[in-house]
């Protein structure tokens, strides 16, 4: 071998060497680790590593359509944009090492809007546009990262905590199956004239537990289940011969076969039935009870529903929470969303609330007076986790504040004996007295409006403090009319007083994303919370805060925060692809807060919402800080749209 041949040959062993480290690199991180090989290669060999000096800007806006495409391999990208009214630009994002950029401006053949700077000295892979474009027609990975961006990697995310939870149950049907792929097809039907006894011998011969009531086209009437067998039966006033329609629920309620399982569990919970048909195009096309939909999963969430609100004692209410916390990790396995998650916590958590007020009013005696049972903040909002307080009052209706006096003096015991019932139950005791056992917050309905007329009025801190509670309001047991009508008489005084929206709005402002211009999270530095940071007051308050504010300014009722953002976004407030992201990212703090939470609860520690991001891998990282930038970003237009 000549020395040419021999230094050729180091030459390419140094290439394979560097292409090999460069690929073991990116498999570090996603979408790199989802690609295959082949293409995953491709990148490499077509990339070029370059060095840019700190505060040497790699792209800028007047440099036109982006040639490259940029992977950080070591150091750190700032994004910097000038902001109306501002006389320097503000950082509007970083980019570290295993994050790529600028995804949006290369598929739109366009100039990057922001300047890219090196916030330290900095390398990066650098690939032409044209092998961009071809790695983007070659890639199904790279293609759906590049499209859809930190959406992509969320489907990761939820899978890896999917499989987490599945590894102790080893369960892996998830929730959002279509009814149509689990719907009972050529369900046991008949006719309205067919006698009950015959009815019910076609459910005896066919094993279930419902009979649908149909027309000669298919089209449903009612539906006959043992539930209503036993009412028969028990009341005797009908004789078996007589036809099923006199007995039969009409009108039953049914799900389209795109819905999913979860759309099912959740009516099934809510309206207290145990089957659901199916229906399209006005034709029956199939039926599923509440063992099609739990069984197969072990997630009895119907059963346990019915398990509450049937409990003859507190004590009974106690322990079924037990059973609550080990159905959340069985809906993490089965794929539910953090979202479907909190939902179907509030909702079993509704039950409970309800089931301890008819105990407590058994127990201490009808107070004689008509009341309606009022939630504040995450229980108002829809959005509880197993870790939750009380924030509840009382309402009712009352001719004068004489009278108004006299009924609270009757149900402030029965409010007292309430929240205790409901401390057993695991609702902590509210520290700051925010509760129907405190006088204040049992109130007649005039008396409701009135200090809500004074928390627009007269905004204070303890009143804007106040109104982040109270503002976010929903009924739990008792009438709901008079509540609702106030509260919509409320939303007309908040839009008409511009001066109250802008004080809520500065009051937004407070909570904080914890991510710094130079550094990747602000952790506290000192005490016992060194090293960690607060996923629910420095996370999800600013979106919650952000969405309360502009929903009011805006007449929108519903509470609950991602709510908010879909009807802000149908009503143009907000841009679709702003909503979506915020969407986004709230339901990912809030699944890393539950994940958390469903740890210590294993480990038998107390609830803590604060988090040392050292301790998340790469992944949550990474999306855990775009997520907190979404928050930044919130804030910053409603900066922009209240003068802040």
């Amino acid at each position: 071998m000549t020395k040419e041949d021999a230094f050729a040959l180091a030459g390419k062993a140094a290439v394979l060497q560097n292409v090999h480290g460069t690929m073991t690199f990116l498999l570090n991180y996603p979408p790199f680790n989802q690609m295959e090989t082949s293409h995953l290669a491709y990148l490499v060999e077509h990339c070029q590593l370059r060095f840019y000096a700190e505060g040497e800007a790699i792209i800028r806006p007047q440099d036109g359509p982006v040639q490259h495409f940029y992977i950080v391999k070591q150091g750190l990208i700032r994004g910097e944009r000038m902001i109306a009214g501002q006389q320097t630009p503000e950082t509007t994002f970083e980019i570290s090492v295993g994050e790529c950029f600028p995804l949006a401006a290369l598929i739109g053949e366009r100039a990057t809007r922001t300047e890219h700077l090196a916030g330290q000295d900095t390398f990066c892979l650098a690939l032409p546009r044209a092998e961009f474009v071809r790695l983007f027609a070659m890639s199904p990975s790279f293609r759906d990262f590049a499209l859809r961006g930190v959406s992509s990697l969320l489907d990761q995310v939820n899978q890896q905590a999917q499989l987490q939870a599945a590894e102790t149950l080893g369960a892996q049907y998830s929730l959002d199956s279509r009814l149509g792929d689990l719907a009972v097809r050529n369900p046991v039907t008949c006719n309205p004239d067919t006698p009950i006894r015959e009815a019910v011998h076609h459910m005896h011969e066919a094993s279930v537990g419902s009979i649908v009531v149909v027309d000669d086209r298919q089209h449903l009437l009612g539906i006959f289940t043992l539930r209503d067998l036993r009412r028969v039966v028990a009341d005797g006033a009908v004789e078996m011969h007589a036809p099923i329609e006199q007995v039969m629920t009409p009108r039953p309620f049914y799900l389209h076969p795109s819905d999913s399982a979860f759309d099912a569990a959740i009516a099934m919970t809510g309206k207290h039935i145990a089957h659901i048909c199916v229906v399209e195009q006005e034709r029956l096309v199939g039926v599923v009870s509440e063992r099609d939909l739990f069984s197969l999963q072990r997630v009895d969430l119907v059963h346990l529903a019915r398990t509450i609100r049937q409990a003859s004692r507190i004590g009974t209410l106690a322990a079924l929470r037990t059973d609550i916390r080990h159905l959340v990790e069985n809906m993490l396995a089965h794929g539910a969303s953090s979202t479907q998650i909190t939902h179907i916590i509030t909702l079993l958590n509704d039950h409970t609330v309800c089931r301890v007020i008819e105990l407590c009013i058994e127990e201490m005696g009808d107070p004689g007076v008509p009341f309606t049972w009022l939630s504040f903040g995450s229980e108002g909002r829809r959005e509880q986790t197993l870790h939750t307080d009380q924030d509840n009052g009382i309402l009712f209706e009352a001719a004068s504040s004489a009278e108004a006096a006299k009924i609270r003096s009757r149900l402030l015991p029965l409010a007292m004996r309430i929240n205790k019932g409901l401390a057993e139950c695991g609702f902590t005791l509210c520290k700051g007295n925010i509760m129907a056992s405190n006088p204040e917050l049992c109130l007649s309905r005039d008396e409701w409006a009135a200090r809500f007329d004074k928390l627009i009025r007269s905004a204070t801190p303890d009143n804007l403090l106040a109104s982040s509670i109270y503002f976010d309001f929903r009924v739990i047991w008792g009438e709901a009319a008079g509540a609702e009508s106030m509260f919509n008489e409320v939303l007309e005084k908040v839009a008409a007083n511009d001066l109250f929206q802008h004080m809520l709005a500065q009051h937004a402002m407070l909570s904080r994303p914890p991510i710094g211009r130079f550094r990747d999270f602000v952790v506290a530095r000192k005490g016992a919370d060194k090293d960690t940071l607060d996923l629910k007051t420095e996370g999800l308050v600013p979106f919650v805060d952000g969405a309360r504010i502009l929903a009011l300014s805006h007449g929108i009722s519903d509470c609950n925060t991602l709510e908010r953002f879909r009807q802000l976004r149908d009503k143009g407030v907000i841009d679709a692809k702003d909503a979506d992201a915020y969407e986004e990212a709230y339901h990912f703090i809030q699944l890393i807060r539950m994940q958390q939470h469903q740890c210590q609860d294993r480990d038998q520690l107390p609830f803590s919402n604060r988090v040392d991001p050292d301790t998340l891998n790469h992944l949550d990282r990474r999306i855990l800080r775009e997520s907190f930038r979404q928050a930044k970003r919130l804030q910053s237009s409603l900066a922009l749209r209240y003068q802040l």
